[in-house]
């Protein structure tokens, strides 16, 4: 199936308009009873379903996500793969974010390294460390581009005021944020600003830890140790309000023999302002699924019905 690509910011980088979200692959420290073959399996089955673009970052397992994906790229055409990585905590300290340009160029290198590659594709500040000037920090990762180690320079959860500083001499190219059908404070500023700078956006959390899936009913409670159990989309009337729009979408999945899933993704990659969708996955199968959206166009009457039922939420 050929997939159109899209440009990230103002490279030549191309990716895929669906791609995926690796906090699963080797992210020990953010799941339990992960298995790293499984992730490794997951990567190719993303490779191997048209979906060229891996987002990953060095918190995802301290180092660990970024080893699994160079071994599972091994044997493929990495001209034709697109990584994005992150990088900001301090190893041995992750409560402790850095950003300066000592730091950020020496991650870039230890990068390269895990990922057995000679150029990372994208290579995003994962956090603001509050001290660092975030132009002096996008400047330092600019020298790794021209040296050929990077690609595109993006930065991550920042608000507009960041990016406008990051952005001051036009060096940015991609902003990835927390955005969703039922998160959307960036609709108001923050893509306006990137769509006037030649800016991609990336949203992480496209799902909304699985509300948008469908897999939810009206009743439902998490143990005191999942990071559901606080999320306040998971609770009482916000909840009840989002899983019924959700069920309305099913006359749409219907129609295309798809899941709410993929209807969701489907809204995300024909979104103008939305360049790249991430959703995340703990199984192949759930990479499998997701790529299924792909092969869903929206008309526009069923992009906007979908808009329109999670606007005022």
């Amino acid at each position: 199936m050929m997939v159109e690509k899209v440009k990230i910011g103002k490279t030549d980088v191309l990716g895929t308009p669906l791609g995926l979200g690796t906090n699963a692959v080797g992210g020990h420290n953010l799941f339990p009873n992960l298995n790293d073959a499984e992730g490794v399996k997951i990567v190719k089955t993303a490779l191997n379903n048209g979906i060229n673009f891996l987002d990953t970052a060095y918190a995802y397992g301290f180092g660990r996500s970024e080893e699994l994906i160079g071994q599972a790229i091994q044997g493929y055409d990495r001209k034709k793969i697109v990584i994005a990585t992150k990088a900001a905590q301090t190893p041995g300290h992750p409560d402790q974010l850095d950003n300066s340009p000592e730091f950020l160029k020496q991650a870039v290198e230890d990068v390269l390294k895990r990922l057995k590659t000679s150029y990372i594709d994208i290579f995003y500040i994962h956090f603001p460390d509050g001290k660092t000037p975030l132009n002096e920090a996008v400047k330092a990762l600019d020298e790794k581009r021209q040296e050929g180690k990077i690609k595109a320079i993006g930065i991550s959860n920042v608000s507009l005021d960041q990016v406008k500083e990051a952005n001051k001499d036009g060096l940015v190219d991609i902003v990835e944020n927390q955005y969703s059908l039922i998160h959307r404070d960036a609709e108001k500023e923050l893509m306006p600003y990137l769509k006037a700078n030649n800016i991609s956006f990336v949203p992480f959390f496209p799902l909304a830890s699985g509300l948008l899936t469908g897999k939810y009913s009206s009743v439902v409670s998490f143990a005191s140790d999942d990071i559901r159990h606080s999320n306040p989309d998971f609770r009482g009337e916000r909840f009840a309000k989002i899983i019924k729009q959700v069920q309305k979408v099913q006359p749409i999945a219907d129609k295309y023999q798809a899941t709410i899933a993929q209807i969701a993704l489907a809204w995300y990659i024909k979104n103008p302002d939305v360049t790249v969708v991430i959703p995340g996955a703990k199984q192949a199968k759930q990479v499998e699924a997701n790529a299924g959206a792909q092969k869903v166009t929206l008309s526009k009457e069923e992009y906007d019905t979908i808009n329109s039922l999670f606007k005022d939420l």
